[in-house]
Formats: C-alpha cells, structure tokens, sequence
C-alpha cells in the first residue's frame, strides 16, 4: 500500500465487489436514499455470476402458482437440509432460514429490473419444482443489474481493488482500495458491506483449507482471489466451512468466439417473447434459439461415466480415475483436457430426460441433441473408433486399447447396462477441463450479516454477503448459490441502511 492519493471520497455505503451480490447491496441501499460507492477490482461488472448457469431456486413464485404448485418456505427449508447430506451438522440454520423465507422476494425484485425467467423445472430431492431458470443466460443479471445501479445512483469504480478494512473503534469506516491512480480511500458514514466472491482463483486459499493438490487448478472465476477473506482475516475474523470447495470438476470449454445470438443485450422485450415461447411453442422448435445464447461452462453430468462413457486424455488413452474426482484426474493430465468417448446406445439415453448432459442457462436441462445443434464445436461422431480419433487428434490405436480396456472391466464389474462402446456411431464430446467452480468458506457473520471477529463480537457498520458473507451455510443443489447472492445482498444493505437511522451519525 502507498499513501492515498486525492481526497478521501466520502459516501454513506462502500460495498465492495461488483458481483450479484454486490449489485443487489448497492441499488437496495441506494434505493433507500443511501449514497453508495461500488468497487470492482475487474475492469467490468459481473463476478462469479455472470460465469453461473443462473438458475435460482425459490418457492410461492407466480411460476409455481401458475402451474397450481402448493409449495412454502419451510418445505424449502428442510428440502435444502436433504441436499447437505452428510455435511448437514456443518450448515449455518439461521441464514438457511434467511435464504428460504426471502429468496420468493428476491425473484420478484430481479424481476422488476428486468430479469426473466422460465419454469419451475424439477431437481431431486426437491419435492416441488423450484428451479427458475434465467433467460437466456446469466449475463442477463449484470446487464440489468448494472444499469439499475447506475440509473439509482450508484457510483461504480472499476479497476478498484479494496486491500483494507478501515477501523474505528468496534465499527469499520471505510476501504482503502488500489486504483490506476495509486490507494484511495473510501470512507463510510453508515457501513460497509463486503461482496467480493470467494477464493477460488486464490492458490493460497485452495491450498491453506483444502489441499495442495487444488493450487494448480484454475477457476472458473480467475479473480475470485479471497480479497474480502483476507482482509477479515486481518482485523481477527475467521472463515468458516473453508475445506468445502467445488472441484475440481469437470467443464465443458467456452466457443472460441462469441456469436451473433450471444452478443445480443437480454432486452425484457426479447426475454418475455422467450418465455412465453417456452410456456406455448414446441420444445424441438424453441430450445435450439434458448440454447445459441448459451456462454456459461457447462458440466457433464458425473452420470455419463457411470452409465459407461469413457473419459480419455487428447492421446485416447484412458484416464484412470481411481477412487478420487474425474476432476483431479483430469487436472493431473499435461494439458488438463479431457473427452468423453461414448457409444449410440448412451447418446440416445443422453438425448430426454431423466437423462441430461447438463444444466443449461434458459432451458435447464441440455441433452445430447442440444449439443448437436448449439455446440458442434464440442461434438464428434464417426462409425469407427478410429475414425473418431482422426477427428479429434487423437490416436487410433491407443484409443481402440482404451475402449478394450473399458469394456473388459465393466464386464466384470457385473453392470446390468448394455456394454459399453459396442454400438456406432461412436462419439466424442469435448474439450473438458477440470477447473474450481467455487469455495463455499464464507466468514463468520451474525444473523444479521454483520462480519463477527475474535470468535463472537459483531463488527459495527460492517456487513457481508453473498460467498464472501456465507457464514457457513451450505448451498447444495442447483439454483441456491445465485439466491443466496441476491438475497443476501439485499438483506446486508436494508440492515445496514436501518442501523443508520436507528443510530444518529455523530454517535
């Protein structure tokens, strides 16, 4: 840090980081007449979420109510319970219960800026469709998003990274930030409110709370380095449920370039005409136009392996798994790149559900004929094997070795499927690589978001949200990190806006 340059910027709420949930902070506390600075290290809004395949997952929505769904926030509640699993006696009850009673909200709020979404669309152990899925994709949070903040008044300052929490006393005061012109000082007449995403692009972070092995791994979001972490850290803060990290998994590449549909702004106009499309045309006639929008990194299902697909390195031959994560695998591979070799037999299960090759922004769910169509770049077909390894690069023989190998050991692993790579066409999807998607280690927060230090004491006018403020609840399934997010953010910033006016502001 070097001296601060200029004069002091002087505003009632500093929130730091330019995300979903960093947004929703900033036009919740403007919109309750709070002057407010954002700060964004990146040189554009847009964080983890614009990378996220945007689905949330709600109750008690329009949507459900359309389709006569009978669903409640405590159904919800326990529903999430199910899918912590094992790791139920680690999740922070509290801020579940915020999430589930405030998300229906949160969908309505997004809404109002312009979001659209199509379903509910079902996901075990969900005993009702909650999913919602964003249209077209989770670049239509940003867009509106950002130009909600900036219509409400929000001074946005890119290029801005906060390196330190200013104290005074038991309350923060504001930010010191790195700028293009040197450190500047954001100070805070009523709270700031950390948003800046998790440590999944930080090697330090992977390493300190999960294992060395993920360092090298990248993220998905490169710059999700933990600065808001750390600067807890450094005024006696901790993070809880840190070792929760997700990946490596597996992610199919983004296109080499951008097309016409994807650069495209997510007008209200254009994504209402896609809902109703959705709700009133065929599936086969509107899902290839949802689909061309599509620019997130998509995962392959993990049951694609498990049915009998193969998962092989650029050369064909096989990649061994062993007992750990195709993730892990994959990621120990020399260029970290992957295909996943599969016979007709698995791309017709592959091609309705309850089968999908993965989530998809707008639709849910995308099979195999979805990538046929929307991503030819990632599919290769050919009626032998070694003609599928000339199309890919790969080598005949090693690859024909490969799928020898693969039909012997699912033999005598007793699977009750037909055998695997025995029918043509054969097929390749891919490239996939092994990236961090997120870390789930939040720092501790109160039930009000308020940042808790040395064990137990809440930090005046200090407030997180969003991964940085997770505080240990846990967000398995589809659809409840982007709640979170948003919802968290809203909830930082109206408390933080109601301690305001509680407190006089020479106190």
């Amino acid at each position: 840090m070097t001296r601060p340059v200029d004069e002091p910027v002087s505003v009632d709420i500093v929130v730091v980081g330019g995300g979903g949930s960093g947004l929703a902070a900033a036009i919740e506390a403007a919109s309750r007449g709070a002057s407010v600075v954002l700060l964004e290290k990146n040189e554009a809004t847009g964080g983890s979420t614009g990378w996220s395949v945007g689905s949330i997952t709600a109750t008690r929505t329009p949507d459900q109510k359309r389709r006569g769904i009978d669903d409640n926030a405590d159904d919800h509640f326990t529903d999430l319970g199910l899918l912590a699993g094992r790791l139920v006696d680690k999740d922070n009850l509290a801020l579940r219960r915020l999430l589930t009673q405030n998300v229906t909200e949160t969908v309505a709020w997004l809404r109002r800026h312009g979001v659209e979404f199509f379903g509910p669309m079902p996901e075990q152990p969900h005993r009702q469709p909650r999913m919602h899925n964003v249209l077209p994709t989770s670049r239509a949070y940003i867009y509106h998003l950002t130009r909600a903040a900036r219509r409400a008044g929000v001074d946005i300052r890119l290029n801005t990274r906060a390196r330190r929490i200013l104290l005074d006393g038991p309350a923060a005061t504001g930010i010191d930030a790195d700028t293009p012109a040197g450190c500047r000082r954001f100070l805070a007449r009523q709270a700031v409110i950390l948003a800046g995403g998790d440590y999944s692009g930080s090697s330090h972070f992977k390493a300190l709370y999960g294992n060395p092995a993920l360092a090298a791994v990248p993220a998905i979001n490169r710059t999700n380095t933990g600065d808001c972490q750390q600067m807890v850290l450094d005024i006696g803060g901790e993070v809880l449920n840190g070792d929760l990290i997700l990946g490596p998994v597996l992610r199919f590449v983004t296109p080499r370039r951008r097309r016409l549909f994807q650069v495209v702004p997510p007008w209200r106009s254009l994504t209402f005409l896609m809902r109703m499309a959705l709700h009133h045309l065929p599936a086969a006639a509107i899902r290839p136009l949802i689909m061309r929008f599509m620019t997130t990194v998509m995962a392959p299902e993990a049951s694609l392996l498990r049915d009998g697909a193969l998962l092989v390195g650029t050369t064909g031959a096989g990649i061994d798994i062993g007992g750990g994560p195709p993730g892990l695998a994959v990621a120990a591979q020399p260029d970290n790149t992957a295909y996943l070799v599969f016979d007709q037999a698995i791309a017709e299960r592959y091609s309705r559900w309850p089968h999908p090759v993965s989530t998809a922004p707008g639709v849910a769910y995308a099979y195999f004929p979805d990538y046929r169509r929307t991503r030819p770049d990632l599919v290769h077909s050919a009626q032998s094997l070694a003609a599928l390894a000339a199309r890919t690069g790969m080598n005949g023989d090693v690859l024909e070795a490969a799928a020898g190998a693969h039909r012997l050991a699912r033999a005598s692993g007793g699977s009750d499927l037909p055998p695997p790579l025995a029918r043509p066409p054969f097929h390749a999807l891919g490239p996939i690589q092994s990236f961090i998607v997120l870390t789930d280690g939040g720092v501790k927060v109160s039930d009000d978001l308020r940042v808790v230090v040395h064990g137990e004491r809440p930090v005046e006018r200090l407030f997180a949200a969003g991964s940085t403020g997770q505080g240990g609840v846990l967000l398995e399934g589809h659809g409840h990190h982007l709640g979170w997010a948003f919802t968290s953010g809203r909830i930082a910033a109206r408390n933080a806006t109601a301690l305001a006016r509680r407190v006089p502001a020479d106190a």
